[in-house]
């Protein structure tokens, strides 16, 4: 039995075992919609592609699951390239599915024409244009695949729509065969057998993870090495939630903002086991002067991230999750008593950075925001799955919030993509219905896709949004204090913004706002407690700094504490 190519999509979804599409349709793919109508997929109409593409992100990162988003062509797919190039910075799985006009008009300039290929190839995994109809069953395989194995990432593909009208014969490929691409998932056993020789003799080792332990679900295999030795552990920002925040052996992020405590580790550590991580410029401040004293072991599975940025001594190539795993059943078979015992030197002088700075503030008469994260994470239990934006707000929600367990912190690392933080917090809530998800926001970067709370309301999605309101673009205005003489150039939103209340009762949200420290904890449980969207304003101190704080290009040790 023939099938058009709207139904073979709608098959190779049902066998690829999606739920959910995040969706905004147009001329090119009406008849892919069209045929979408009568499907069990949960579809959720977002209100401009962007938030597509981030709401799928979210979705992902929450669930594990590849997200998946269908948009027409022109600006609906122009319109995701924001959202792809999160997701690939950040190595988050998704397939987009993009209309284009019909294949004998393409390269005509075509009404709601777009390269979308040429466009967003710096920005994906792969991507594909569908030329004919007998390769779109094997496309969508591949494509699935690509996106799930290896280093995660976004694949996208080009839909002329004369290929969704189409008719061909329908069969599924049982599996995938492409040349050139063989991720490498088992360690070199040589390389894992002389990480535990570097391991088991160094005097100050330090685990330093990534959003790679992540995407590998390592998490597990992080906490027994790290209890097995007794080795502290400090995570990028991508890495929040992988290590439990509230461990002893957890020293919090590292880098431009991380605590003082790991950024010392990291001058004074001998051995730096970096995992799923990839030494992000943020993370390194100045290279020259990066964990000099440290030899490097680095695992990841994908080998064009190491050596990248910082010399590595000992690479291992491979999943996360099975090199660990091959770590600690070697670790069984050595005497580690004598290693951990050795350790008590190395923990005390952790501490004794800790009692200098321990991410301390003064809450006083205005609200500080880090008093507003506190207690978020303490109503919570750090439970809680959390997005965030992009500046202070994220900044702060990374230093002060807990989280607990993977997949509960989701922000983006790598782009810094203001906006995000809003539809993202709506694929986390369709991907886990009854959990609590709030979002944590500055009022600029809140700003970008507002429209989103219109989707939330549609579709009951009961996320709560946490506005951290200073009145500014508050990591530029901070930029500008310390770097260009208080000159803040178009950094100030005061007079500008709408009543966030107001905007919210707009769209059918409720809206609540604390102005008092002593109204922020009632504020936080009355919003906890309402089963619907809820945006909270906490007018929050307008001239507050996110500490510590690296100076771009300086060494790790050299803080701004105050």
């Amino acid at each position: 039995m023939k099938k058009t190519g709207s139904q073979i999509i709608v098959e190779c979804l049902k066998k690829e075992g999606v739920d959910t599409l995040f969706n905004y349709p147009g001329g090119a793919v009406l008849p892919l919609f069209d045929e979408l109508v009568s499907t069990p997929f949960r579809q959720v109409l977002v209100r401009h592609e962007q938030a597509a593409v981030h709401a799928a992100d979210g979705y992902a990162r929450a669930s594990g699951k590849v997200g998946v988003v269908v948009v027409t062509s022109g600006p609906g797919a122009t319109n995701t390239v924001t959202g792809i190039a999160t997701a690939y910075m950040d190595s988050i799985p998704i397939v987009i599915l993009t209309g284009q006009i019909p294949t004998s008009l393409i390269g005509n300039d075509a009404f709601q024409e777009a390269d979308i290929l040429g466009i967003t190839r710096p920005c994906t995994k792969h991507n594909y244009l569908v030329k004919e109809i007998k390769d779109l069953s094997r496309i969508i395989k591949e494509a699935f695949y690509i996106a799930r194995s290896g280093r995660p990432g976004p694949v996208l593909i080009d839909l002329p729509k004369d290929i969704l009208i189409d008719s061909t014969e329908f069969k599924y490929p049982e599996k995938v065969s492409i040349r050139g691409y063989r991720p490498t998932l088992e360690g070199h056993p040589g390389q894992i057998q002389r990480a535990i020789h570097l391991i088991l003799k160094s005097k100050k080792p330090l685990l330093y993870v990534g959003g790679g332990i992540i995407s590998s679900n390592a998490s597990k295999e992080i906490f027994h090495l790290s209890e097995k030795l007794s080795i502290p552990v400090t995570m990028t920002l991508m890495g929040l939630g992988g290590f439990p925040g509230n461990h002893p052996l957890s020293l919090g992020m590292l880098g431009m903002h991380g605590t003082y405590r790991a950024n010392m580790a990291v001058m004074e550590s001998d051995l730096l086991i970096a995992v799923g991580a990839r030494f992000d410029d943020r993370v390194t401040g100045k290279l020259e002067s990066f964990a000099p004293q440290a030899n490097v072991i680095h695992i990841d599975i994908d080998p064009t991230s190491i050596s990248k940025n910082v010399r590595v001594d000992l690479p291992i190539v491979g999943d996360c999750k099975r090199i660990l795993s091959k770590i600690l059943f070697l670790l069984e078979k050595e005497e580690t008593h004598s290693f951990r015992e050795g350790l008590h030197k190395w923990h005390r002088q952790i501490e004794s950075w800790k009692a200098i700075h321990d991410m301390n503030y003064q809450q006083e008469q205005i609200i500080k925001p880090q008093y507003v994260i506190e207690k978020m994470g303490e109503l919570t239990g750090g439970e809680a799955i959390i997005t965030t934006e992009v500046g202070q707000n994220q900044m702060w929600a990374a230093q002060y919030y807990k989280s607990l367990k993977p997949r509960t912190f989701l922000t983006s690392g790598g782009l810094g993509t203001m906006g995000y933080g809003l539809p993202a917090a709506l694929g986390a809530q369709v991907a886990f219905p009854n959990r609590l998800v709030v979002g944590i926001s500055g009022d600029g970067s809140f700003q970008m896709n507002s429209q989103e709370l219109a989707t939330a309301v549609q579709y009951r999605l009961p996320i709560k949004v946490a506005i951290l309101n200073n009145g500014y673009l508050g990591m530029i205005r901070q930029w500008q204090e310390f770097f260009y003489g208080k000159r803040y150039a178009s950094s100030s939103l005061e007079g500008g913004s709408p009543d966030f209340v107001k905007l919210a009762e707009a769209y059918g949200a409720v809206g609540l706002r604390a102005t008092k420290p002593e109204e922020v904890v009632p504020v936080l449980k009355k919003a906890f407690s309402i089963p619907e969207p809820v945006v909270i304003d906490f007018v929050i101190d307008p001239e507050e700094n996110v500490y510590p704080m690296v100076p771009a290009g300086e060494p790790l040790n050299q803080m701004r504490l105050v």
